[in-house]
């Protein structure tokens, strides 16, 4: 259930290369900076505009004038980059996508349709296709004590030997209003959380997180 393969679907996202060869998602962080400029390099130029600092933005896309975006990112069709939204770098944010209002991005792949509308924190993180944040919804991306963030599901344990690390959204997972989704926090295709969770390790694909001790599957 942690695998790129049960989580993402790699025909909706420009990234796609960068996931081929791994076996966890979380696995392509250290490398979308340098990704993001080779990728960036090849594409068209009739579809994308280059700006200074490796910037890609997509002809169709709308980026609202008090946005800042800083390289390496790309921005892909008819995405809409919102007021005040701050993309910090290592960003590929996929084809209609919504970034809001306040919405801050680092070090993150967004696939196609993904939607953080109001007041989000994604870094270090992977939101894939047609999942949503709702408003003020984070991604917490290092520990309190600075440790090295694991991924846990009961009594497993898988260490990702990295002390930055948010979250991985599986395609179509809904995130509620003003959740906090913990360092190696990952929510399986189709699961969803429910409003104000404060949610750590594994949501299984399919099922409804609606408080610490209660994980249900969906009708």
């Amino acid at each position: 259930m942690y695998k790129t393969v049960d989580l993402l679907d790699l025909d909706h996202t420009i990234a796609r290369e960068l996931f081929e060869n791994t076996e966890y998602p979380w696995q392509v962080l250290d490398s979308i900076k340098e990704f993001c400029v080779k990728l960036g390099n090849s594409l068209p130029e009739e579809e994308y505009e280059r700006r200074e600092g490796n910037i890609w933005i997509a002809r169709d896309a709308v980026v609202f004038p008090s946005a800042y975006i800083a390289g390496p990112c790309i921005i892909g069709h008819r995405t809409e980059v919102r007021h005040c939204a701050f993309i910090r770098g290592s960003a590929i944010i996929g084809s209609d996508c919504v970034v809001g209002n306040s919405v801050e991005v680092k070090n993150a792949v967004i696939f196609d349709n993904v939607q953080v509308p109001h007041y989000n924190y994604v870094g270090d993180s992977v939101l894939g296709y047609r999942s949503h944040m709702g408003a003020g919804s984070i991604t917490s991306n290092v520990k309190s004590d600075k440790t090295l963030v694991s991924v846990k599901f009961g009594e497993e344990r898988l260490e990702t030997g990295r002390k930055k690390f948010g979250a991985v959204l599986g395609d179509f997972v809904e995130v509620g209003c003003n959740s906090v989704l913990n360092p190696g926090t990952v929510i399986g295709r189709r699961a969803s959380v429910y409003p104000v969770s404060c949610v750590r390790g594994v949501v299984p694909e399919g099922h409804i997180y609606k408080n610490k001790g209660e994980i249900v599957e969906r009708k």
